[in-house]
């Protein structure tokens, strides 16, 4: 005998406000895993700011010694080749150093949970997509944070010993001696690692974009000389103002815009595919 089946009941559509009050858990989540992070982060201070993040201000600092090495092999004067940097990072406030610790503990909970706030985020959109898009959520989540983490060690390894190199050396004159505030050297490195590791979001960027169909893979080749342009920028405003430093910086970014190019095309094919 044939088993009758109750019919499924539907879903009933949620409203703006409950679409709101989903949102609102959703980030209260997110907020929690990026406290939970940052507090364990706050219990980490000799790690946290005497290997990380005052690392790139040692002159033994590894990506000093992989740039001297290559700037030999191309026989460009050592800029990279010292035993120290010469400036000092003093806290001038009463409250700047601990200031420092709690903002800096905050940052490295946002890195660490990271792809838990993107796992949130995932659960807030995924009711919007098809099924067979919901299906690859692990994906999606492992994509982006694995992009997420490649921008920040790019941060932390090119871009940071790039500007520190460069601004911690500079000096209009000998009588001015470079004498950090400790607020000012650690805004460097956050802005240097938060930075890179958001623009390696660009894929994702276009992926979606491309799903609800702001750009085609037409539009990114068509304006692709524009997107060079905006790529050098960029990299002049987050690196300091020497042509081989941008293109260190640029490089990357270029081939993650064709990559790009890759993804908005197959989604693309795959959108009129559905609808025709």
């Amino acid at each position: 005998m044939k088993k009758i089946g109750l019919p499924q009941q539907e879903e009933p559509e949620m409203s703006f406000l409950d679409h709101l009050e989903e949102l609102r858990w959703h980030l209260i989540r997110a907020v929690l895993a990026v406290v939970i992070a940052a507090t364990v982060a706050f219990f980490l201070k000799g790690f946290i700011f005497d290997i990380l993040l005052f690392g790139p201000s040692k002159g033994d600092f590894w990506s000093y010694n992989m740039l001297c090495k290559l700037s030999e092999m191309v026989g460009i004067d050592g800029g990279f080749c010292f035993e120290e940097l010469p400036f000092t990072i003093q806290s001038r406030t009463m409250g700047g150093q601990f200031s420092a610790h709690v903002w800096t503990s905050i940052t490295a909970g946002f890195i660490i949970a990271f792809p838990f706030v993107i796992y949130e985020f995932w659960k807030f959109v995924a009711p919007a997509m098809h099924e067979n898009e919901r299906k690859h959520a692990k994906g999606f989540i492992f994509i982006t944070s694995f992009l997420f983490f490649l921008g920040v060690l790019f941060g932390y390894y090119v871009v940071t010993p790039l500007s520190i190199n460069f601004l911690g050396k500079y000096q209009v004159s000998e009588l001015v001696l470079n004498e950090f505030d400790l607020s000012s050297y650690i805004s460097l490195v956050r802005a240097s690692v938060i930075a890179t590791g958001l623009i390696f979001e660009l894929p994702i960027l276009i992926y979606f974009l491309t799903k609800v169909g702001v750009v085609t893979p037409q539009f990114l080749k068509t304006y692709r000389k524009y997107a060079l342009v905006i790529v050098l920028i960029v990299s002049a405003v987050i690196t300091p103002p020497d042509i081989v430093s941008q293109i260190i910086v640029a490089v990357p970014v270029l081939i993650l815009y064709e990559v790009s190019i890759i993804i908005s095309n197959i989604i693309y094919k795959r959108e009129i595919k559905e609808k025709s």
